[in-house]
């Protein structure tokens, strides 16, 4: 079973302006003459980590990440109240990676995206699957209204207690039961005291989520108040709109996909991402491969290390490297 690569530092990086005032953080890892390959991380809003440019050969790949908008380095940061969440959407995103691609003349890449970056792959492949030669998505979502409410609210009947007090963060939910939608607007609350009660309240769910496979151990970059404000805010902002897309949108549109080769990595105990989800999406895609991680919740060693298996057997794959 292969490790994480080494660490490295990217040969090259800066910040591309996409306009609405936003300038995206973004870096080259590895060969500059190897594969493309785009790395789309998760949240919304949790920023790119040194770790993700490890998930690829560095003699073999070369290695794109970016900070989406509102996220990690890229300007202007979502902790702000001041940023314009309105010119945040999927759409927006979607368009930020052609730019980029654009920027780096890259004709095609393989798209990497995990959790929350696995919906916003999917939604690039299938708006632009010309410029996908694979795709490797791992923690599979597809952000769809249902996810929203099982993560929201059905998932609460293994974590019973923490639920109870995540539902009382919002003194008046909505009558439909959106809590994303209910802690969205509080997080735009003028007083800030309501905005950062309601940051702790979800990050402390989102602990709970994930505790099966941390022990319980709340996440560092959680505690950080700069990172909590700016995610709470993007990721509030996404699921409270079920990121604008339609219900069944991206299974549906899968079968386009047929021919790019995929690789679905999920574990079977994700309990707020069912691994249904990634069955559903590998039964309505031609041709791709599901492979079920025992044992593993969201984010293990154990997935880590499929992805890297995955983004091996790509990395031979003929690809057009420069337009």
């Amino acid at each position: 079973m292969p490790e994480l690569y080494p660490p490295l530092e990217p040969y090259q990086s800066g910040r591309l302006d996409v306009g609405d005032g936003h300038r995206l953080w973004w870096e080259a890892c590895g060969n500059p003459a190897g594969k493309p390959a785009l790395v789309l991380h998760g949240g919304p809003g949790s920023g790119c980590s040194p770790w993700m440019r490890q998930l690829f050969d560095p003699q073999r790949y070369r290695i794109v990440l970016f900070d989406q908008r509102g996220a990690g380095r890229s300007e202007p940061h979502a902790s702000d109240p001041a940023t314009d969440l309105t010119v945040n959407t999927t759409q927006h995103l979607i368009d930020d990676i052609e730019r980029l691609r654009e920027h780096l003349r890259i004709e095609r890449w393989l798209v990497y995206g995990v959790s929350w970056g696995s919906t916003l792959g999917l939604a690039y492949a299938q708006a632009h699957p010309a410029r996908v030669s694979e795709v490797v998505l791992s923690a599979v979502t597809m952000t769809r209204h249902a996810d929203i409410d099982w993560l929201t609210r059905g998932v609460g009947r293994f974590f019973p207690e923490q639920w109870q007090a995540f539902r009382d963060g919002v003194p008046e939910p909505d009558q439909d039961g959106n809590l994303a939608a209910a802690y969205a607007r509080l997080l735009a609350a003028p007083d800030p005291r309501v905005r950062e009660r309601a940051a702790q309240d979800w990050c402390r769910w989102e602990d709970a989520l994930v505790s099966v496979e941390t022990g319980g151990k709340p996440s560092p970059r959680l505690a950080d108040p700069w990172f909590r404000d700016g995610f709470t805010r993007l990721v509030t902002h996404y699921f409270a709109n079920a990121a604008w897309l339609a219900e069944n949108q991206l299974l549906a549109g899968a079968r386009q996909l047929a021919g790019i080769p995929a690789v679905l990595i999920h574990g079977r105990l994700d309990l707020g991402g069912p691994l249904h989800t990634a069955w559903a999406l590998s039964q309505a895609w031609p041709g791709s491969e599901l492979v079920v991680v025992e044992g593993s919740g969201h984010v293990d060693d154990q997935i880590v290390e499929q992805v890297v298996i995955a983004t091996d057997r790509f990395a031979g794959n003929a690809d057009h490297r420069l337009s």
